[in-house]
């Protein structure tokens, strides 16, 4: 299968300049191609993921991918899918996020081998270009009517853009150029929003190198879930790259919490699973949907991919822990990650009986509802049931003498942290 058709197969095209052109191309012999990402932050999120885990696919086929860091275009800013400037932010504060990204990027992509992924920032060309040679040399082959007419600027004329990010084609497009003269590098790939910078780009390197240069553009569809909301976001914000933002547990359950609608979909787009044994997993979804294997498949693959095997099973160590009650297993860093979104109480560390402690803190409202509660086996410490109302709640009680679990009743858990 042609790394284009698998891509169709995957449903992973949304747009391309010249589909023909490119399977032959493709076909004739290995290329390289990039995809660029701003350091607008210090991690990337599960969106971002979506057009560099193409390039990934083709670098399994044989391709030469290119990533590329734009730490030149992210000191301006892209308009693409915004309707209202970005603020500006210090040259400090890009390159902190430029030295993290690239930390990540190369932890996801770059491995050993003949056929390496090699990382770029366009810093270091864009950079020597000072303003006439900028004006001169590239800005008069952009026709101001042209860039007008592209949907990233036509949707912020009612709201207002500045000039520099009505600048931002300029600089994407110089980027594209750049990488064909110097990287040989025919096929730019990115998001649905990024279409008018991808074809900027084409156009800047057919007047500068001739109309019959082999380039190609390729945009991959935005992602909607099923209910129509955007991929990738929850009620606690975006879902990142960083476990230090986004726990390993947490990506885990993320992925293993998927509509059935959407599960089939995300393997496609996400793992690098067969044809054959996303189909299997498909039948799984109709027939035993009950069994949810294709999301603990999906949340297996991605947190393995994105952090490690070893995470990956402490991920699942919390959530087997988690379902069964037997808290006592997970050491004090798994505790903080599968209930760091559940309430979260604080005590000291002298001892105190269990009815005051519980009511002292707020988990239960009176001391009367709290004997209640003991004496009906309606509070769990740690997983184990709380019968004793002279329970002497003290640091030894604490695992890892840092957090002590209480459950009431079947489902409300609350994380006390021992200071």
């Amino acid at each position: 299968m042609n790394i284009i058709e698998e891509l169709e197969w995957r449903d992973a095209i949304n747009q391309q300049t010249d589909a023909e052109g490119l399977k032959e191309l493709t076909n004739e012999k290995s290329i390289s191609l990039y995809c660029g990402v701003d350091p607008t932050g210090d991690s990337m999120h599960i969106g971002h993921l979506i057009p560099f885990m193409v390039l990934k696919r083709f670098q399994l086929a044989g391709h030469r991918p290119v990533i590329l860091i734009g730490g030149a275009t992210g000191t301006i800013g892209d308009p693409s899918g915004r309707q209202s400037e970005r603020s500006l932010q210090t040259l400090e504060e890009i390159q902190a996020n430029v030295d993290a990204l690239t930390a990540q990027l190369k932890k996801l992509f770059l491995t050993e081998g003949d056929n390496q992924m090699r990382m770029v920032n366009n810093y270091d060309w864009t950079h020597k270009i000072n303003v006439i040679e900028f004006l001169r040399d590239y800005g008069k082959n952009f026709s101001i009517n042209t860039m007008l007419a592209k949907d990233v600027v036509s949707s912020r004329l009612d709201s207002g853009i500045s000039f520099t990010e009505f600048s931002y084609q300029i600089l994407q497009s110089l980027d594209y150029l750049h990488l064909y003269q110097h990287e040989d590098v025919q096929l730019q790939i990115g998001g649905s929003d990024q279409w008018g910078n991808i074809t900027s780009g084409l156009d800047l390197i057919r007047k500068k190198e001739g109309s019959e240069a082999k380039a190609f553009g390729l945009t991959i569809p935005l992602m909607l879930k099923a209910d129509g909301t955007k991929f990738g976001k929850t009620a606690g914000g975006a879902i990142w790259l960083d476990p230090d933002k986004t726990t390993p547990f947490e990506f885990y359950q993320f992925w293993a919490n998927t509509d059935d609608r959407d599960v089939v979909k995300y393997l496609k787009y996400f793992t690098f699973l067969t044809k054959e044994r996303i189909d299997e997993l498909a039948q799984k979804v109709e027939t035993e949907p009950h069994k949810r294997e294709a999301q603990i498949t999906l949340a297996e693959e991605m947190t393995r991919f994105v952090h490690s095997e070893e995470l990956l099973a402490q991920a699942k160590r919390i959530t087997a822990a988690l379902f069964s009650g037997d808290i006592k297993s997970l050491t004090a860093d798994e505790i903080e990650q599968g209930f760091k979104e559940m309430p979260t109480f604080e005590a000291t560390k002298e001892a105190k009986n269990i009815v005051d402690w519980l009511v002292d803190l707020g988990i239960v409202k009176s001391k009367r509802q709290a004997r209640e509660d003991i004496t009906n086996g309606a509070i769990s410490m740690n997983g184990e049931r709380i019968s004793d109302v002279g329970l002497e709640v003290s640091e030894e009680h604490a695992i890892g003498g840092r957090f002590i679990i209480i459950r009431k009743g079947k489902k409300n858990y609350s994380l006390v942290k021992m200071s």
